[in-house]
């Protein structure tokens, strides 16, 4: 395999508020940062990367499933956690703003649907087994 690693790079208007909800609220691990007379970077952890391609039916399917209509850009990003009901509340505290409450997919996973800093649309999964 070429890859090595999938990295997301986002630019965030309120850098400080996006490191925290980030890293501090959705728990992703600090794993660098650099600063410059230019300006700050923060490198997190985020567990296993993979790049899921979905075709415009079914990217309309998934927004069905998870909030009731079509209301996603051309990226979403999605993590994987172990209470999607507790994550979404405890991301919402911290200032997400909700779409969609927590719903069981016809694959098997409890998702919500938020919007976090930096207007990233996140999709919060927890595999039910």
């Amino acid at each position: 395999m070429k890859v090595r690693e999938l990295r997301l790079v986002v630019t965030a208007e309120d850098y400080d508020a996006a490191v925290r909800f980030y890293r501090d609220s959705l728990g992703l691990p600090e794993r660098e940062a650099y600063n410059s007379p230019d300006g700050r970077v923060t490198i997190l952890e985020a567990g296993r990367a993979t790049l899921e391609i979905a075709d415009p039916n079914q990217a309309d399917f998934i927004d069905e499933v998870e909030v009731g209509r079509r209301v996603a850009g051309h990226i979403r990003v999605a993590f994987e956690v172990g209470d999607s009901a507790a994550v979404t509340r405890e991301l919402t505290d911290a200032g997400a703003t909700l779409i969609a409450e927590p719903v069981r997919t016809p694959w098997n996973s409890l998702n919500s649907r938020l919007e976090g800093p930096a207007g990233l649309q996140l999709t919060l999964f927890e595999e039910l087994d």
